[in-house]
């Protein structure tokens, strides 16, 4: 079992829409990039909803979130897991990643999304109640990941159509 570590967070100081991961899966660490594995929606639902080509260099996907003022980063700082699934990820060995400092200097978010269950599950495990801010949102919204297939890309896109475009 392997002791993995999460990204930096791809934000700016204007962000006012944080999306959270749990924690990048093999194909991503690989590639040291945000939601590498081809199957993986993410880029192709982002693409849709911010009108760039999904297929553009790394880049120029960070440059179209930064400049929609969506900030992403991953629940988790750290863990022990087993391929890529999340549910292959200890519970025990879970570190998450600095919320407090994150929010204090990204004063203008206000909705944080959930890309799935897992990030969300961790989120109320390790964050929830250890920061007070009242202005934020909370919302769940359905996995890209490849291991949630019985979903739809259109459904998918349509559920994160409503948020992210307001």
């Amino acid at each position: 079992m392997a002791l993995i570590h999460s990204f930096e967070p791809i934000e700016n100081r204007n962000a006012e829409i944080l999306i959270l991961g749990s924690m990048p899966g093999r194909a991503s660490l690989a590639a040291d990039q945000y939601y590498a594995h081809p199957q993986n929606v993410f880029w192709r639902i982002m693409s849709e909803l911010l009108q760039f080509d999904a297929m553009a260099p790394y880049s120029v996907r960070v440059g179209a979130l930064k400049s929609a003022r969506i900030a992403l980063w991953d629940v988790l700082h750290s863990c022990l897991r087993e391929g890529s699934l999340d549910s292959m990820i200890e519970r025990d060995t879970q570190i998450a990643n600095d919320f407090r400092t994150f929010f204090r200097s990204h004063t203008k978010i206000s909705h944080v999304f959930f890309n799935g269950a897992k990030a969300q599950a961790c989120f109320k495990r390790h964050i929830q109640g250890t920061i007070e801010i009242d202005s934020v949102s909370y919302a769940r919204l359905p996995s890209t990941s490849p291991a949630y297939a019985s979903m739809s890309f259109a459904k998918k896109l349509d559920a994160w159509r409503v948020p992210l475009i307001r």
